[in-house]
Order: C-alpha cells, then structure tokens, then sequence
C-alpha cells in the first residue's frame, strides 16, 4: 500500500503544529519520523494512521482518501497495526488472548508468539512479563493481521538499549517481507535501521533521506 500525504496543516486550537508536510510511504520500507518535542513528527503519526484528520490538506492510501474510508475500524483492522511506548496490554488476559483478540485467525498468534521468541510466555499476564517481553507481545498484535503498515509512536520510550535494539531488529526484518514501518522516535540508534528518514522541524518536513 502506497500512502500519500500532501499540503498537510494542522491546528490544535490556535496552536499550529503542521505546516504544509508532504510524505509519501511505499510498501517494506521502515520510516523514521524524527525530531525534537512539538516537532510534529506525533500528529504527523497520528494523521497518515487515520487515527486524526488535517485540519486541511490530504491523504490517500493506494489512492483511497482518508475521508472516503466507509468503515474506518474495518480498514485498521485489516491494513494498519499500532504500536505504543505503553503497551496497552489488558492486563486480565494473558499474552496469547491479547493478541489473538485483535487476530482475525487466531492460529496467527501462536506462530508469531514463536517467531518473536515468546511462545512460553503464552499464558503470562503482562505483569508477569519484562517490558521487552511486554513490547514484543504489543508487536505481535500489530502484525497479527499482515497489516500493510504498522504505526508505531515512541515504541522504544520505555525500553532499554538492548531491547530498544531487539525492537528495531524486529522491525527491519518483518519490513523486508513487505510490512512497511512508520515510527515517530526520538530515539537517534533508530536511523542505522530505517531506510528513509524524515526530520521534522517546527511543524515542517527538514529533510527526507533514503539509504
């Protein structure tokens, strides 16, 4: 799924936060939104996700307008995953029933529990977990459904280098089989793995640049 966002502004009251952004986003690749605090780079996120709609401007997913979308959860659920720096795990059910709730197979949990390197922990709670384990089962959801692109805001916020490192492995190597990956960070270890980087800057695009 191509992704297009063009003439992008947004305004949070008086505030405005994004200032003509055009972005376009192409299947496997792993995007890197980056730049400091009001930035942008979130409500960029939150924009070419569908989770917010531009005060004007516009996006289109394979030439879909976000506004033409008829049934908006149908369409995340089936293209688009999520990842936060919380987890957002249910705390009441184990990891496997946190991913296979958001799975339209649920047979797909398992072997991404297993590919993830936490098929043992399927009957965890989240408390019973380290924080990496507990990101890694987040990032299981998100790609329970072989979305087109995940969407992941802050991912490694909570993390340590070395499970900020795993998360990013991840995330390279499930791009490579045609997931793309967009990631708004302010983390600098994540540009030795993205492929495009865009720097944000006063609501503006800085820079985009390709390895």
């Amino acid at each position: 799924m191509i992704i297009k966002a063009v003439g992008l502004e947004h305004f949070y009251g008086h505030e405005h936060v994004l200032r003509g952004v055009d972005i376009e986003i192409h299947p496997g690749e792993f995007v890197a939104i980056v730049g400091e605090s009001g930035s942008g780079k979130t409500t960029l996120l939150s924009i070419v996700s569908t989770l917010l709609r531009p005060t004007s401007g516009s996006v289109t997913y394979d030439g879909l307008a976000l506004e033409k979308i008829d049934n908006i959860n149908h369409f995340r659920r089936t293209h688009i995953g999520f990842v936060f720096q919380f987890h957002y795990l249910i705390g009441y059910l184990t990891l496997r029933e946190n991913i296979a709730l958001a799975a339209l197979d649920t047979k797909k949990s398992d072997v991404l529990m297993q590919r993830l390197h936490i098929g043992g922990l399927s009957k965890r709670y989240s408390d019973e977990v380290s924080g990496g384990e507990r990101q890694r089962a987040a990032i299981a959801r998100a790609l329970v459904n072989n979305p087109s692109v995940v969407f992941a805001d802050e991912p490694t916020g909570n993390l340590d280098t070395q499970n900020a490192l795993g998360v990013y492995e991840l995330f390279k190597e499930f791009s490579r089989e045609g997931t793309a990956f967009v990631v708004a960070s302010h983390d600098p270890k994540i540009k030795d793995f993205a492929d495009v980087i865009i720097e944000m800057e006063d609501g503006r695009v800085k820079s985009i640049s390709r390895s």
